[in-house]
């Protein structure tokens, strides 16, 4: 199983932006799905996941309400709708299996003022 991460790119002040990340296999394995990122000089944090088998999320506070997850199973894909970006935002986006410990390449937000 392997994830491909896109969308990212530059935004400004309280822009917007849609990740996608595409899951081979089985559309079933997002419901382990998640998101983090790492900042220059950070280490990498959490951002968003699905739980409870996928019926229900959970956000850092971070970015709640602003971030929201979201799946296409008919196309085997997550996504993260950030809202409102802030240059804190700024950052390589990861998605992850939480089950199998995979990670997608990631795809770089950055922040242009």
């Amino acid at each position: 199983v392997q994830s491909v991460e896109s969308g990212g790119g530059l935004v400004q002040a309280g822009g917007s932006l849609r990740l996608s990340c595409i899951v081979s296999g089985s559309p079933f394995s997002i419901n382990n799905m998640g998101w983090y990122r790492q900042a220059p000089g950070k280490q990498r944090e959490f951002v968003a996941r699905f739980v409870n088998g996928g019926a229900g999320t959970y956000y850092a506070e971070s970015v709640k309400g602003r971030f929201t997850i979201a799946r296409d199973n008919a196309k085997n894909t997550m996504f993260l709708q950030m809202n409102n970006l802030k240059p804190e935002d700024t950052a390589v986006y990861y998605c992850t299996n939480f089950v199998t410990g995979i990670w997608g390449q990631g795809t770089q937000v950055t922040f242009s003022s």
